[in-house]
């Protein structure tokens, strides 16, 4: 997501920003939230809030502190006015229905992250979005290097056949450097996997190769350590070459930082979003 669309949506997340009587406490309504967030059917969103009232339980924490229903009049087409149930949420329960809402959905991370940093300050909110990306994009490599495991192993290749083809993989895509060298010129751990500390577009490179040769394994139902290295190595081969057209080297870009050493800082800024998020405890949320 680039700096101009988190502009634009930051904009309309602040202008729905409510504020209790007694202007101790920020929240939102759930009704403009829903819209915020890309969803466009109240009872598709509801879930996600019955959701995060649910990770309040779990976390020993009472709903009624955060989440408190309410009901508002309507006018209709017709120009009669009905109810309709909606919720007062405060920036703690709107960063949990965020948790918990489509993560295929642009706005969800936007508000993952706006709803977690208590500055709003765009740069904080970009960088938390970054770190986003860059999750989703290594796990999405995860899940394709353990298919391609699987795939392999029914096809007469054990662990270390795995370990030899992603490496000669790894070498198509960084122009004949091996993960060994790519390591030592990151400065990565041996006993550290290489793709938690490469930038978010090296990870998509190598997911594309995986999930390319995932296919044509299974498609074209490749069999034995020699037929699926060369299926891997042409896969990378072609992403390399893609990316160099445009160009770009994948050895020539900077690492990126531990993604492990990320996720410890943002669990802990994690820990310290209901503290400042404010509470209705102590308000006597009418009901209209």
């Amino acid at each position: 997501m680039d700096s101009r669309r988190i502009e634009q949506i930051k904009k309309e997340f602040d202008n729905t920003i409510q504020i209790t009587e007694d202007e101790q406490v920020e929240f939102w309504y759930a009704r403009d939230l829903m819209k915020l967030l890309g969803y466009t059917e109240w009872r598709n969103f509801e879930k996600a809030i019955t959701r995060a009232m649910e990770s309040c339980k779990t976390g020993n924490i009472e709903p009624s502190d955060h989440f408190v229903e309410v009901n508002k009049m309507v006018q209709l087409g017709s120009g009669a006015a009905r109810k309709i149930k909606d919720y007062m949420l405060t920036r703690y329960a709107c960063y949990l229905v965020a948790m918990n809402g489509d993560t295929t959905k642009e706005e969800i991370a936007f508000a993952q992250s706006y709803f977690a940093v208590q500055t709003r300050k765009q740069e904080l909110i970009e960088e938390r979005i970054a770190y986003i990306e860059r999750t989703q994009a290594r796990n999405r490599l995860k899940e394709s290097e353990k298919r391609l495991s699987q795939n392999i192993y029914e096809r007469g290749v054990d662990d270390d056949g795995f370990a030899r083809i992603r490496s000669r993989g790894d070498q198509a895509l960084f122009g004949g450097h091996s993960t060994k060298d790519m390591k030592a010129k990151l400065g990565v751990k041996d006993n550290r996997p290489l793709a938690d500390f490469l930038p978010t577009l090296t990870i998509a490179a190598k997911n594309l190769a995986t999930e390319m040769t995932n296919y044509n394994v299974e498609s074209k139902n490749l069999y034995g350590e020699l037929a699926i290295t060369g299926e891997h190595v042409q896969n990378n081969t072609e992403i390399r070459k893609m990316l160099g057209e445009r160009g770009i080297k994948p050895e020539e870009l900077p690492p990126a930082e531990d993604i492990k050493k990320l996720e410890r800082r943002t669990k802990s800024q994690d820990k310290k979003i209901m503290e400042k998020s404010g509470s209705f405890a102590s308000i006597e949320a009418s009901k209209e």
